[in-house]
Protein backbone atom coordinates (compact mmCIF):
# COMPACT_ATOMS: atom_id res chain seq x y z
CA UNK A 1 0.00 0.00 0.00
CA UNK A 2 1.13 3.33 -0.88
CA UNK A 3 3.10 5.44 1.82
CA UNK A 4 1.99 8.94 -0.16
CA UNK A 5 -1.14 10.67 1.56
CA UNK A 6 -4.59 9.16 0.20
CA UNK A 7 -6.72 12.70 -0.78
CA UNK A 8 -5.15 14.35 -3.76
CA UNK A 9 -4.76 17.65 -2.65
CA UNK A 10 -2.77 15.91 0.14
CA UNK A 11 -0.80 14.13 -2.70
CA UNK A 12 -0.56 17.06 -4.88
CA UNK A 13 1.17 18.64 -1.47
CA UNK A 14 3.67 15.85 -0.99
CA UNK A 15 4.35 16.20 -4.85
CA UNK A 16 5.27 19.83 -4.64
CA UNK A 17 7.31 19.55 -1.16
CA UNK A 18 9.81 16.45 -2.93
CA UNK A 19 10.08 17.59 -6.49
CA UNK A 20 8.17 20.67 -7.06
CA UNK A 21 10.57 22.12 -9.61
CA UNK A 22 10.41 19.11 -11.72
CA UNK A 23 8.57 19.49 -15.08
CA UNK A 24 5.03 17.22 -14.43
CA UNK A 25 3.36 18.14 -17.58
CA UNK A 26 4.95 18.84 -21.41
CA UNK A 27 2.82 19.76 -24.65
CA UNK A 28 3.11 21.01 -28.06
CA UNK A 29 2.65 24.44 -26.90
CA UNK A 30 3.16 24.14 -22.49
CA UNK A 31 5.36 23.07 -19.92
CA UNK A 32 3.88 22.25 -16.49
CA UNK A 33 5.81 22.36 -13.58
CA UNK A 34 4.60 20.45 -10.47
CA UNK A 35 4.67 23.90 -8.36
CA UNK A 36 3.35 25.66 -11.38
CA UNK A 37 -0.13 23.18 -11.25
CA UNK A 38 -0.12 23.79 -7.47
CA UNK A 39 -0.05 27.67 -7.98
CA UNK A 40 -2.56 27.55 -11.16
CA UNK A 41 -4.77 24.95 -8.80
CA UNK A 42 -5.20 26.94 -6.41
CA UNK A 43 -5.98 30.01 -7.62
CA UNK A 44 -8.72 27.88 -9.85
CA UNK A 45 -9.67 26.20 -6.43
CA UNK A 46 -10.77 29.35 -4.70
CA UNK A 47 -12.92 30.98 -7.60
CA UNK A 48 -14.85 27.28 -7.22
CA UNK A 49 -15.17 28.04 -3.79
CA UNK A 50 -16.05 32.05 -4.41
CA UNK A 51 -19.01 30.04 -6.90
CA UNK A 52 -20.57 28.09 -4.48
CA UNK A 53 -18.97 24.61 -5.64
CA UNK A 54 -18.15 22.27 -2.81
CA UNK A 55 -17.82 18.71 -1.01
CA UNK A 56 -19.91 16.64 -3.52
CA UNK A 57 -20.24 19.19 -6.09
CA UNK A 58 -20.34 17.61 -9.59
CA UNK A 59 -18.07 19.01 -12.37
CA UNK A 60 -17.86 18.60 -15.60
CA UNK A 61 -14.52 19.23 -17.03
CA UNK A 62 -14.56 19.40 -20.87
CA UNK A 63 -10.67 19.68 -22.51
CA UNK A 64 -8.59 18.02 -24.08
CA UNK A 65 -5.46 16.61 -22.89
CA UNK A 66 -3.34 19.61 -21.80
CA UNK A 67 -2.57 21.76 -19.02
CA UNK A 68 -6.04 23.02 -18.15
CA UNK A 69 -7.46 19.58 -17.92
CA UNK A 70 -4.88 18.93 -15.08
CA UNK A 71 -5.01 22.03 -13.61
CA UNK A 72 -9.06 22.24 -13.40
CA UNK A 73 -9.31 18.70 -12.33
CA UNK A 74 -6.70 19.56 -9.49
CA UNK A 75 -8.30 22.57 -8.62
CA UNK A 76 -11.69 19.94 -8.39
CA UNK A 77 -10.04 17.53 -6.45
CA UNK A 78 -8.64 19.95 -3.95
CA UNK A 79 -12.24 20.91 -2.81
CA UNK A 80 -13.68 17.82 -2.70
CA UNK A 81 -15.97 18.15 -5.60
CA UNK A 82 -16.78 15.06 -8.19
CA UNK A 83 -14.62 15.47 -11.51
CA UNK A 84 -16.56 14.11 -14.29
CA UNK A 85 -14.26 14.34 -17.29
CA UNK A 86 -15.96 14.42 -20.75
CA UNK A 87 -14.84 12.70 -23.88
CA UNK A 88 -13.93 15.28 -26.42
CA UNK A 89 -15.48 12.89 -28.83
CA UNK A 90 -18.95 13.34 -27.88
CA UNK A 91 -21.27 13.93 -30.42
CA UNK A 92 -24.07 16.56 -29.11
CA UNK A 93 -26.35 14.09 -28.20
CA UNK A 94 -23.41 11.91 -25.91
CA UNK A 95 -22.93 15.45 -24.05
CA UNK A 96 -26.21 16.21 -23.00
CA UNK A 97 -26.82 11.99 -22.36
CA UNK A 98 -23.62 12.32 -19.74
CA UNK A 99 -24.55 15.98 -18.41
CA UNK A 100 -27.73 14.90 -17.68
CA UNK A 101 -26.73 10.93 -16.05
CA UNK A 102 -24.16 12.54 -14.13
CA UNK A 103 -26.29 14.93 -12.45
CA UNK A 104 -23.72 17.77 -13.13
CA UNK A 105 -24.47 21.01 -11.92
CA UNK A 106 -20.99 23.58 -13.36
CA UNK A 107 -19.52 22.07 -16.86
CA UNK A 108 -16.30 23.87 -17.61
CA UNK A 109 -14.64 23.79 -20.88
CA UNK A 110 -12.94 26.16 -23.08
CA UNK A 111 -14.31 28.09 -25.97
CA UNK A 112 -12.58 25.66 -28.57
CA UNK A 113 -11.89 22.14 -27.88
CA UNK A 114 -9.80 20.80 -30.83
CA UNK A 115 -11.72 21.64 -34.26
CA UNK A 116 -14.43 21.69 -32.31
CA UNK A 117 -16.95 25.54 -31.63
CA UNK A 118 -18.05 24.55 -27.93
CA UNK A 119 -20.61 27.22 -28.02
CA UNK A 120 -22.46 25.51 -30.82
CA UNK A 121 -21.76 21.99 -30.01
CA UNK A 122 -23.35 22.86 -26.38
CA UNK A 123 -26.70 25.10 -27.66
CA UNK A 124 -26.74 21.79 -30.55
CA UNK A 125 -26.84 19.46 -27.65
CA UNK A 126 -28.96 21.56 -25.21
CA UNK A 127 -32.69 22.82 -26.50
CA UNK A 128 -33.26 25.58 -25.09
CA UNK A 129 -29.36 27.00 -24.16
CA UNK A 130 -29.57 29.51 -27.09
CA UNK A 131 -32.67 31.51 -25.64
CA UNK A 132 -31.02 31.61 -22.27
CA UNK A 133 -30.74 35.58 -21.91
CA UNK A 134 -28.70 34.82 -18.43
CA UNK A 135 -26.21 32.89 -17.14
CA UNK A 136 -28.36 31.36 -14.97
CA UNK A 137 -29.39 27.89 -16.89
CA UNK A 138 -32.71 26.17 -16.12
CA UNK A 139 -32.77 23.59 -18.62
CA UNK A 140 -35.38 20.40 -18.28
CA UNK A 141 -32.88 18.12 -20.04
CA UNK A 142 -30.81 18.84 -17.79
CA UNK A 143 -32.05 19.85 -14.29
CA UNK A 144 -29.36 20.30 -12.16
CA UNK A 145 -27.02 21.95 -14.79
CA UNK A 146 -26.84 26.05 -13.33
CA UNK A 147 -23.97 27.13 -15.22
CA UNK A 148 -21.34 26.81 -18.21
CA UNK A 149 -18.28 28.22 -17.58
CA UNK A 150 -16.15 28.82 -20.57
CA UNK A 151 -12.27 29.97 -20.11
CA UNK A 152 -11.01 31.92 -22.61
CA UNK A 153 -13.96 34.09 -23.14
CA UNK A 154 -17.37 33.71 -25.15
CA UNK A 155 -19.56 35.79 -26.55
CA UNK A 156 -23.39 34.46 -25.40
CA UNK A 157 -24.62 35.27 -22.44
CA UNK A 158 -25.30 32.18 -20.93
CA UNK A 159 -21.82 31.46 -20.32
CA UNK A 160 -19.77 32.37 -16.98
CA UNK A 161 -16.02 33.41 -17.76
CA UNK A 162 -14.31 30.57 -15.80
CA UNK A 163 -11.55 31.48 -13.39
CA UNK A 164 -11.49 35.35 -13.97
CA UNK A 165 -12.83 36.99 -10.75
CA UNK A 166 -11.31 36.95 -7.55
CA UNK A 167 -11.92 33.68 -5.29
CA UNK A 168 -12.41 32.98 -1.23
CA UNK A 169 -9.28 33.89 0.72
CA UNK A 170 -6.58 31.06 0.84
CA UNK A 171 -7.02 30.51 4.34
CA UNK A 172 -10.64 29.31 3.31
CA UNK A 173 -9.30 26.52 0.27
CA UNK A 174 -6.81 25.97 3.13
CA UNK A 175 -9.84 24.71 5.30
CA UNK A 176 -11.48 23.45 2.84
CA UNK A 177 -8.54 20.80 1.49
CA UNK A 178 -8.70 19.67 5.28
CA UNK A 179 -12.08 18.24 5.32
CA UNK A 180 -11.50 16.42 2.14
CA UNK A 181 -11.13 12.54 3.08
CA UNK A 182 -10.29 9.28 1.71
CA UNK A 183 -13.72 8.32 2.00
CA UNK A 184 -15.34 11.25 -0.24
CA UNK A 185 -15.58 10.49 -3.83
CA UNK A 186 -13.53 12.36 -6.37
CA UNK A 187 -14.15 11.11 -9.78
CA UNK A 188 -16.66 9.62 -12.21
CA UNK A 189 -15.42 7.94 -14.99
CA UNK A 190 -17.38 7.28 -17.85
CA UNK A 191 -17.07 3.98 -19.66
CA UNK A 192 -19.43 2.05 -22.33
CA UNK A 193 -20.49 -1.55 -21.74
CA UNK A 194 -23.17 -4.05 -22.46
CA UNK A 195 -25.64 -1.16 -21.28
CA UNK A 196 -26.95 1.57 -23.60
CA UNK A 197 -26.14 4.49 -21.64
CA UNK A 198 -22.78 4.61 -20.29
CA UNK A 199 -21.31 3.82 -16.89
CA UNK A 200 -20.37 6.46 -14.22
CA UNK A 201 -17.68 4.28 -12.70
CA UNK A 202 -17.00 6.12 -9.24
CA UNK A 203 -13.89 6.29 -7.16
CA UNK A 204 -13.07 8.01 -3.46
CA UNK A 205 -9.74 9.81 -3.47
CA UNK A 206 -8.77 6.73 -1.20
CA UNK A 207 -9.08 4.08 -4.28
CA UNK A 208 -7.52 6.29 -6.93
CA UNK A 209 -4.60 7.69 -4.77
CA UNK A 210 -3.77 3.68 -3.93
CA UNK A 211 -4.44 2.11 -6.86
CA UNK A 212 -1.86 4.99 -9.10
CA UNK A 213 0.67 4.53 -6.50
CA UNK A 214 2.59 1.50 -8.43
CA UNK A 215 2.51 3.25 -11.79
CA UNK A 216 5.90 4.82 -11.69
CA UNK A 217 7.14 2.08 -10.51
CA UNK A 218 5.45 -0.21 -13.75
CA UNK A 219 6.55 2.78 -16.17
CA UNK A 220 10.38 2.12 -14.94
CA UNK A 221 9.74 -1.74 -15.49
CA UNK A 222 8.30 -1.43 -19.03
CA UNK A 223 10.68 0.91 -20.18
CA UNK A 224 13.99 -0.78 -19.00
CA UNK A 225 15.50 3.03 -18.36
CA UNK A 226 17.46 3.81 -14.95
CA UNK A 227 16.38 7.51 -15.89
CA UNK A 228 13.58 9.63 -14.69
CA UNK A 229 10.95 8.76 -16.69
CA UNK A 230 9.62 10.60 -19.47
CA UNK A 231 6.41 8.97 -20.76
CA UNK A 232 4.62 9.94 -23.47
CA UNK A 233 1.09 9.40 -22.79
CA UNK A 234 -1.07 8.85 -26.16
CA UNK A 235 -4.41 7.98 -23.51
CA UNK A 236 -6.99 10.14 -23.31
CA UNK A 237 -6.85 12.14 -19.84
CA UNK A 238 -11.03 11.67 -20.02
CA UNK A 239 -10.08 7.77 -19.45
CA UNK A 240 -9.01 5.61 -16.74
CA UNK A 241 -5.30 5.47 -18.47
CA UNK A 242 -4.87 9.02 -18.91
CA UNK A 243 -5.65 9.51 -15.26
CA UNK A 244 -3.56 7.10 -14.16
CA UNK A 245 -0.52 8.67 -16.23
CA UNK A 246 -1.84 11.93 -14.19
CA UNK A 247 -2.45 10.85 -11.00
CA UNK A 248 0.37 8.50 -11.20
CA UNK A 249 2.92 11.46 -11.63
CA UNK A 250 1.90 12.91 -8.09
CA UNK A 251 3.34 9.72 -6.63
CA UNK A 252 6.67 10.47 -8.05
CA UNK A 253 8.68 12.70 -10.23
CA UNK A 254 7.86 11.29 -13.91
CA UNK A 255 6.79 13.86 -16.55
CA UNK A 256 3.81 13.43 -18.92
CA UNK A 257 4.47 14.35 -22.22
CA UNK A 258 1.56 14.32 -24.55
CA UNK A 259 -0.85 16.49 -27.10
CA UNK A 260 -4.06 17.45 -27.60
CA UNK A 261 -5.10 15.15 -30.51
CA UNK A 262 -3.48 12.18 -31.16
CA UNK A 263 -1.26 12.58 -34.58
CA UNK A 264 2.09 10.82 -35.04
CA UNK A 265 4.11 13.60 -35.89
CA UNK A 266 2.86 15.70 -33.54
CA UNK A 267 4.11 13.01 -31.07
CA UNK A 268 7.57 12.13 -33.26
CA UNK A 269 8.92 15.46 -32.90
CA UNK A 270 7.70 15.40 -28.47
CA UNK A 271 9.61 12.37 -28.59
CA UNK A 272 12.52 13.55 -30.00
CA UNK A 273 12.46 16.91 -28.11
CA UNK A 274 12.02 15.64 -24.56
CA UNK A 275 13.81 12.63 -24.94
CA UNK A 276 10.89 9.99 -23.55
CA UNK A 277 12.16 6.91 -21.84
CA UNK A 278 8.56 5.71 -23.19
CA UNK A 279 5.15 5.35 -24.64
CA UNK A 280 2.05 4.23 -22.89
CA UNK A 281 -1.11 3.86 -25.50
CA UNK A 282 -2.91 1.37 -27.53
CA UNK A 283 -0.99 -0.83 -30.43
CA UNK A 284 -2.31 0.98 -33.00
CA UNK A 285 -0.99 4.37 -32.28
CA UNK A 286 2.38 2.52 -31.80
CA UNK A 287 1.75 1.40 -35.42
CA UNK A 288 1.10 4.41 -36.94
CA UNK A 289 4.13 5.94 -35.63
CA UNK A 290 6.38 3.09 -37.18
CA UNK A 291 4.57 3.91 -40.54
CA UNK A 292 5.60 7.29 -40.17
CA UNK A 293 8.25 8.29 -42.88
CA UNK A 294 10.10 9.98 -41.14
CA UNK A 295 10.09 7.14 -38.10
CA UNK A 296 13.56 5.63 -39.74
CA UNK A 297 15.26 9.09 -39.09
CA UNK A 298 14.43 10.13 -35.84
CA UNK A 299 16.50 10.00 -32.54
CA UNK A 300 15.00 7.64 -30.46
CA UNK A 301 17.88 6.33 -28.89
CA UNK A 302 16.11 7.65 -25.50
CA UNK A 303 13.19 5.11 -25.59
CA UNK A 304 14.34 1.91 -26.99
CA UNK A 305 11.57 0.33 -26.91
CA UNK A 306 9.48 2.50 -29.17
CA UNK A 307 11.51 1.57 -31.98
CA UNK A 308 11.87 -2.42 -31.03
CA UNK A 309 9.86 -2.89 -28.11
CA UNK A 310 6.39 -4.76 -29.08
CA UNK A 311 3.91 -2.62 -30.22
CA UNK A 312 1.63 -3.63 -26.97
CA UNK A 313 2.98 -2.65 -24.19
CA UNK A 314 1.42 -5.55 -22.44
CA UNK A 315 3.59 -7.72 -24.61
CA UNK A 316 6.31 -7.15 -22.77
CA UNK A 317 8.30 -10.01 -21.36
CA UNK A 318 4.71 -12.39 -21.31
CA UNK A 319 5.90 -16.09 -21.37
CA UNK A 320 2.90 -17.76 -23.00
CA UNK A 321 1.88 -15.05 -25.79
CA UNK A 322 -1.29 -13.62 -23.50
CA UNK A 323 -0.58 -9.47 -22.60
CA UNK A 324 -0.34 -8.47 -18.90
CA UNK A 325 -3.96 -7.52 -18.23
CA UNK A 326 -4.13 -3.67 -18.18
CA UNK A 327 -6.63 -3.55 -15.27
CA UNK A 328 -10.09 -1.66 -15.88
CA UNK A 329 -12.15 1.82 -14.92
CA UNK A 330 -13.51 -0.41 -12.41
CA UNK A 331 -9.98 -0.84 -10.40
CA UNK A 332 -8.79 2.92 -11.41
CA UNK A 333 -6.45 1.57 -13.40
CA UNK A 334 -4.64 -0.64 -10.95
CA UNK A 335 -4.33 -3.98 -8.47
CA UNK A 336 -2.56 -3.04 -5.94
CA UNK A 337 -5.07 -3.19 -3.47
CA UNK A 338 -7.47 -5.17 -4.45
CA UNK A 339 -8.41 -8.64 -3.79
CA UNK A 340 -8.51 -11.18 -6.39
CA UNK A 341 -9.88 -14.52 -7.40
CA UNK A 342 -9.85 -16.49 -10.59
CA UNK A 343 -13.06 -18.88 -10.89
CA UNK A 344 -14.42 -21.34 -13.15
CA UNK A 345 -17.80 -20.86 -14.59
CA UNK A 346 -19.58 -22.71 -11.14
CA UNK A 347 -18.02 -19.91 -9.12
CA UNK A 348 -15.03 -22.47 -7.90
CA UNK A 349 -11.54 -20.84 -7.52
CA UNK A 350 -9.02 -22.63 -10.44
CA UNK A 351 -5.61 -23.90 -10.26
CA UNK A 352 -2.61 -21.81 -11.29
CA UNK A 353 -2.36 -21.97 -15.20
CA UNK A 354 -5.93 -22.87 -15.69
CA UNK A 355 -7.91 -19.76 -17.42
CA UNK A 356 -11.46 -18.35 -15.32
CA UNK A 357 -13.37 -15.28 -14.77
CA UNK A 358 -11.88 -12.39 -12.70
CA UNK A 359 -13.72 -11.07 -9.34
CA UNK A 360 -12.12 -8.05 -7.97
CA UNK A 361 -13.10 -6.40 -4.39
CA UNK A 362 -11.80 -4.49 -1.49
CA UNK A 363 -10.38 -0.86 -1.27
CA UNK A 364 -9.08 -1.03 -4.43
CA UNK A 365 -12.61 -1.45 -6.05
CA UNK A 366 -14.69 1.58 -7.23
CA UNK A 367 -17.57 2.92 -4.95
CA UNK A 368 -20.00 1.76 -7.50
CA UNK A 369 -21.51 2.50 -10.76
CA UNK A 370 -23.39 6.42 -10.75
CA UNK A 371 -27.36 5.50 -10.09
CA UNK A 372 -26.63 2.04 -9.73
CA UNK A 373 -27.32 0.00 -6.23
CA UNK A 374 -24.68 -2.28 -5.16
CA UNK A 375 -26.80 -5.09 -5.29
CA UNK A 376 -26.74 -4.45 -9.00
CA UNK A 377 -23.25 -4.42 -9.13
CA UNK A 378 -21.18 -6.61 -7.09
CA UNK A 379 -22.58 -9.89 -5.31
CA UNK A 380 -23.32 -10.87 -1.62
CA UNK A 381 -19.87 -11.40 -0.78
CA UNK A 382 -19.03 -7.81 -2.55
CA UNK A 383 -17.23 -9.23 -5.66
CA UNK A 384 -17.49 -7.58 -9.06
CA UNK A 385 -17.80 -9.93 -11.75
CA UNK A 386 -15.27 -8.19 -14.36
CA UNK A 387 -16.26 -10.98 -17.62
CA UNK A 388 -12.34 -10.59 -18.61
CA UNK A 389 -10.61 -14.10 -18.61
CA UNK A 390 -7.50 -14.38 -17.22
CA UNK A 391 -4.95 -16.96 -15.36
CA UNK A 392 -1.67 -16.48 -12.88
CA UNK A 393 1.70 -18.47 -13.34
CA UNK A 394 3.16 -19.74 -10.30
CA UNK A 395 5.33 -17.49 -8.57
CA UNK A 396 4.71 -14.73 -11.11
CA UNK A 397 2.02 -12.42 -9.35
CA UNK A 398 1.02 -10.76 -12.83
CA UNK A 399 -2.70 -11.24 -14.38
CA UNK A 400 -2.31 -12.69 -18.05
CA UNK A 401 -5.64 -11.57 -20.27
CA UNK A 402 -7.08 -14.27 -22.15
CA UNK A 403 -9.71 -12.45 -23.19
CA UNK A 404 -13.48 -11.02 -22.71
CA UNK A 405 -16.37 -13.95 -22.87
CA UNK A 406 -17.80 -12.42 -25.32
CA UNK A 407 -14.85 -12.22 -27.43
CA UNK A 408 -13.82 -15.78 -27.38
CA UNK A 409 -14.35 -17.66 -30.96
CA UNK A 410 -16.35 -21.16 -30.64
CA UNK A 411 -14.62 -23.26 -33.66
CA UNK A 412 -15.87 -26.40 -34.56
CA UNK A 413 -17.08 -26.63 -30.55
CA UNK A 414 -13.57 -25.78 -28.70
CA UNK A 415 -13.10 -21.95 -27.63
CA UNK A 416 -10.17 -20.38 -29.22
CA UNK A 417 -8.37 -16.81 -27.76
CA UNK A 418 -8.15 -14.50 -30.71
CA UNK A 419 -5.19 -13.10 -28.09
CA UNK A 420 -3.43 -16.42 -28.79
CA UNK A 421 -3.62 -16.26 -31.93
CA UNK A 422 -2.09 -12.68 -32.58
CA UNK A 423 0.25 -13.44 -30.52
CA UNK A 424 1.46 -16.47 -32.60
CA UNK A 425 0.76 -14.53 -35.85
CA UNK A 426 2.77 -10.86 -34.59
CA UNK A 427 6.00 -13.46 -34.64
CA UNK A 428 6.24 -13.95 -37.95
CA UNK A 429 8.68 -11.50 -39.46
CA UNK A 430 6.73 -11.05 -42.46
CA UNK A 431 3.48 -9.58 -39.71
CA UNK A 432 3.57 -5.77 -38.74
CA UNK A 433 0.24 -6.11 -37.26
CA UNK A 434 -2.82 -8.38 -36.75
CA UNK A 435 -6.51 -8.71 -35.33
CA UNK A 436 -7.81 -11.83 -35.06
CA UNK A 437 -12.03 -12.01 -34.97
CA UNK A 438 -14.44 -15.45 -35.36
CA UNK A 439 -16.96 -15.51 -38.18
CA UNK A 440 -20.19 -17.73 -38.45
CA UNK A 441 -19.22 -20.30 -40.65
CA UNK A 442 -22.09 -22.97 -41.27
CA UNK A 443 -20.26 -26.02 -40.70
CA UNK A 444 -17.96 -25.04 -37.77
CA UNK A 445 -20.33 -22.29 -36.13
CA UNK A 446 -17.24 -20.06 -36.17
CA UNK A 447 -13.80 -19.80 -38.24
CA UNK A 448 -11.08 -17.97 -36.92
CA UNK A 449 -10.43 -14.94 -39.44
CA UNK A 450 -6.96 -13.20 -39.58
CA UNK A 451 -6.88 -9.57 -40.36
CA UNK A 452 -2.80 -9.19 -41.24
CA UNK A 453 -1.04 -5.82 -41.91
CA UNK A 454 2.39 -7.69 -43.73
CA UNK A 455 5.55 -5.81 -43.57
CA UNK A 456 6.00 -7.19 -47.00
CA UNK A 457 4.23 -8.75 -50.06
CA UNK A 458 3.48 -12.53 -48.45
CA UNK A 459 1.28 -15.23 -49.26
CA UNK A 460 -1.29 -16.77 -47.00
CA UNK A 461 -0.26 -20.03 -47.36
CA UNK A 462 3.43 -19.20 -46.34
CA UNK A 463 1.45 -17.16 -42.84
CA UNK A 464 -0.97 -20.38 -42.46
CA UNK A 465 2.17 -22.67 -42.67
CA UNK A 466 3.69 -20.24 -39.80
CA UNK A 467 0.36 -20.13 -37.77
CA UNK A 468 0.35 -24.21 -38.18
CA UNK A 469 3.25 -24.82 -36.89
CA UNK A 470 3.01 -23.23 -33.48
CA UNK A 471 -1.21 -23.78 -33.17
CA UNK A 472 -3.41 -26.87 -32.69
CA UNK A 473 -5.65 -27.04 -36.00
CA UNK A 474 -8.62 -25.46 -34.58
CA UNK A 475 -6.52 -22.50 -33.82
CA UNK A 476 -5.18 -21.84 -36.90
CA UNK A 477 -7.52 -19.28 -39.17
CA UNK A 478 -9.13 -20.21 -42.17
CA UNK A 479 -9.83 -16.86 -43.24
CA UNK A 480 -7.27 -14.64 -44.40
CA UNK A 481 -7.36 -10.97 -44.72
CA UNK A 482 -4.41 -8.82 -46.09
CA UNK A 483 -4.63 -5.05 -45.32
CA UNK A 484 -3.06 -1.76 -44.31
CA UNK A 485 -3.46 -0.26 -40.75
CA UNK A 486 -5.30 1.96 -42.03
CA UNK A 487 -8.08 -0.92 -43.33
CA UNK A 488 -8.64 -1.70 -39.37
CA UNK A 489 -10.81 0.07 -37.56
CA UNK A 490 -10.28 1.69 -34.16
CA UNK A 491 -12.48 3.11 -31.01
CA UNK A 492 -12.14 6.39 -30.01
CA UNK A 493 -10.25 5.01 -27.75
CA UNK A 494 -7.54 3.82 -29.76
CA UNK A 495 -8.41 -0.24 -29.47
CA UNK A 496 -9.24 -2.03 -32.40
CA UNK A 497 -12.98 -1.96 -33.25
CA UNK A 498 -13.58 -6.07 -33.64
CA UNK A 499 -17.20 -5.46 -34.39
CA UNK A 500 -17.10 -3.51 -36.84
CA UNK A 501 -13.91 -4.96 -38.71
CA UNK A 502 -16.11 -8.33 -38.46
CA UNK A 503 -18.85 -7.25 -40.23
CA UNK A 504 -16.29 -5.34 -42.69
CA UNK A 505 -14.95 -8.96 -43.18
CA UNK A 506 -18.79 -10.69 -43.42
CA UNK A 507 -19.84 -7.99 -46.06
CA UNK A 508 -17.00 -8.26 -47.80
CA UNK A 509 -15.68 -4.72 -47.78
CA UNK A 510 -12.28 -6.11 -46.70
CA UNK A 511 -11.50 -8.98 -49.42
CA UNK A 512 -10.64 -12.06 -47.57
CA UNK A 513 -9.42 -15.32 -48.56
CA UNK A 514 -10.46 -19.12 -47.54
CA UNK A 515 -8.44 -21.87 -46.67
CA UNK A 516 -9.84 -25.75 -46.04
CA UNK A 517 -8.96 -26.31 -42.12
CA UNK A 518 -7.00 -29.69 -41.39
Amino acid sequence: MTQSPLTIPALLQHSVAEFGESTYLVTPTERLSYLDAERTSAALARWLLHEGVGKGSRVGLFFPNGAEWVTWWLAVSRIGAVAVPLSTLYTPAEIAKVLRLADIGLLIAPSTVLHIDVAERLETALPGLADHSSAQLTLPSTPYLRRIAITGGLDRPWATPAGTDAGVPLEILTAAEAEVSPADLAIMVHTSGSTADPKGVLHTHGTLVRQTSTWPSAIRAITGSPEQPRVLCAMPFFWIGGLLAVTGALHEAVTVVTMPKLDPATALDLAERERITGIVGWPAFTQRLREHPSFAERDLTSAPMLRDGPLDIAMTDVPDGFPVHRTMSETAGGFVCTEMAIVDEHGAPVPPGDTGELLVRGVGVMAGYNKRERCETFDADGWYHTGDKVYRRDGDPRLFYVGRTTDLIKAAGANVSPLEVEAVLAESPDVAQCVVVGVDDPQRGEEVCAIVVPTTAVEVSTLTAFARDQLSAYKVPTRWVLTTSDGIPTLPSGKFDRKTLRQLVISGDLASERLASR
